[in-house]
């Protein structure tokens, strides 16, 4: 029987679970106040509505959140890829109608599986492009454009029925360290900080968003505490008048679990002002996970805090405010739900498809059309965020015709020549698949090796823009996704007509 402190502390914890299936611990704390789950691919089957329905039975005020963002992050399609435009697509258009379309439809396909939370849109201002993390999930690097691309999507998100969550506060677009594997620090100064990377989240609140998920990353001109652990930054949010739920990014993350440790963080965290924990996800120890990793990680996190509830390290009172904000977000999206019947209408006039058409670009001469293509994927290893590696995008864009699989990072450039050769004498263009031409200097180089080879071959970059034009014709997708995969597929094969992208462009 959980004891008063750690129902308590159960009313601000999100875990994640291993499996399709809700393991027993997680209904019991459910039924205990636990504030409910977040949803990560491995969760994701067939029976999902039926498992979210599981979960509301056992809490029916429980917040289910799911980390869909389109393009190059999802979970519903994690192991598809997403049929969504991603955010530097919708930048890359401006076009807010279709950014407001495209939030509604986010939030369609969420509380069509039960879920009532969506944890986007990113509101972080991409500013350097070596970032790691955020890239083509940001709408771009102009503060203008981020704001109101992120309050069209969040609009639509929430006009849809679901909360929107925009992140990462204050703003992760500057850096170029992953705070999935270490702390970043932006030493920017705080007026350039405030002009270029806050003012997105100033709209997102003035707009009414629901939550706000905070950033693993030290601002020294705030402090040396990440802005998940420090009551200056997280004032902000407060002082602008925002009385949201302020959510963590996951404390699993290195940033916070190699720093002060998951328990640690999570009652820092509170004691900060956050309100809900965001533990995250079990599977993200690899091969060192254990069989119940998600118990562990949720013990520790609510064990963390009970230690600092009886310490006096943490007052009860901040807790109770914290819960009071969770539960307060839970009731207003039962009496929508109450209202309204999720996931049965199409959303008006969105159109995936023709979004993703309208926003790739080419960059370089025209090239021929082919039916067929043979197709290099160069593209960096998968990240916790993003699944950078995915097969489905290759798959998507090569069809029927040969798809290599490449890690340049590790490949002896003999053997990359080995596979330039391969596909250069398969049938069909040559297409080099890229993320990353500017940051990692072995794309690029393999691309100049292939343009001597084949100079009738082709680039697809799902990454960032080019910002120094590559010597093959590149058609810029925007997004590491099935959608944007197969339009560039049909760009290729002469289906539609590509527009010209300024070589200063991104």
């Amino acid at each position: 029987m959980t004891d008063e402190l750690e129902r308590l502390a159960n009313g601000v914890l999100w875990p994640g679970f291993l499996g399709t299936e809700a393991p027993a611990w997680l209904l019991d704390e459910l039924r205990d106040g636990l504030a409910g789950v977040v949803y990560f691919g491995q969760n994701v089957g067939e029976g999902l509505p039926a498992l979210s329905a599981q979960i509301l039975d056992a809490n029916p005020a429980a917040l289910i959140g799911v980390d869909e963002e389109g393009g190059s992050v999802t979970r519903l399609e994690s192991a598809t890829g997403s049929t969504l435009p991603g955010a530097a697509q919708l930048g890359t258009l401006d076009d807010l109608v279709a950014s407001e379309r495209t939030g509604a439809e986010l939030a369609r396909r969420v509380r069509a599986v039960g879920g009532n939370v969506v944890l986007g849109p990113v509101a972080d201002v991409n500013t350097d492009h070596r970032n790691p993390v955020i890239g083509v999930r940001s709408f771009g690097a102009d503060a203008e454009l981020v704001s109101r691309h992120a309050v069209a999507m969040l609009d639509g998100i929430q006009d849809g029925g679901a909360a929107a969550c925009v992140k990462h506060f204050p703003g992760h677009g500057d850096t170029h360290v992953d705070s999935h594997h270490a702390l970043p620090r932006i030493d920017l100064d705080l007026d350039e900080y405030e002009r270029e990377h806050l003012e997105p989240f100033r709209a997102a609140v003035e707009a009414g968003v629901d939550a706000v998920m905070t950033a693993h990353i030290v601002v020294p001109g705030w402090g040396d505490a990440p802005a998940t652990l420090n009551p200056r930054v997280l004032g902000i949010l407060r002082d602008w008048g925002f009385d949201g739920v302020i959510i963590t990014d996951a404390l699993d993350m290195a940033a916070i679990r190699e720093t002060v440790g998951l328990g640690g963080g999570a009652a820092r965290a509170l004691a900060a002002g956050v309100d809900l924990l965001c533990i995250g996800n079990p599977t993200n120890p690899g091969e060192a996970a254990l069989p119940d990793q998600d118990l562990r990680d949720f013990r520790a996190a609510r064990d963390g805090i009970v230690a600092a509830l009886r310490d006096g390290s943490l007052s009860r009172e901040r807790v109770e405010e914290a819960a009071g904000r969770v539960a307060a977000l839970a009731a207003k999206l039962q009496a929508q739900a109450a209202r309204e019947h999720a996931g049965q209408q199409p959303v008006d006039g969105f159109d995936a498809q023709d979004i993703a058409r309208r926003a790739v670009t080419l960059v370089g001469a025209a090239p021929e059309s082919a039916e067929a293509l043979a197709v290099i994927d160069a593209r960096r290893r998968s990240t916790l965020a993003v699944d950078s590696a995915a097969s489905y995008v290759a798959s998507a864009l090569a069809g029927d015709g040969v798809r290599v699989r490449l890690d340049v990072a590790a490949r002896p450039v003999t053997e990359q020549d080995d596979v330039i050769a391969e596909v250069v004498a398969a049938p069909g263009t040559t297409v080099v698949l890229v993320d990353r031409p500017d940051a990692e200097p072995a794309q690029r180089a393999l691309v100049e090796r292939t343009a001597t080879r084949d100079p009738h071959a082709v680039v697809v970059n799902v990454g960032l823009p080019a910002r120094t034009p590559l010597p093959l014709p590149t058609v810029e997708v925007g997004a590491a996704s099935r959608l944007g995969a197969q339009t560039a597929r049909e760009a290729l094969q002469g289906r539609f007509p590509l527009r010209q992208r300024s070589t200063t462009a991104g």
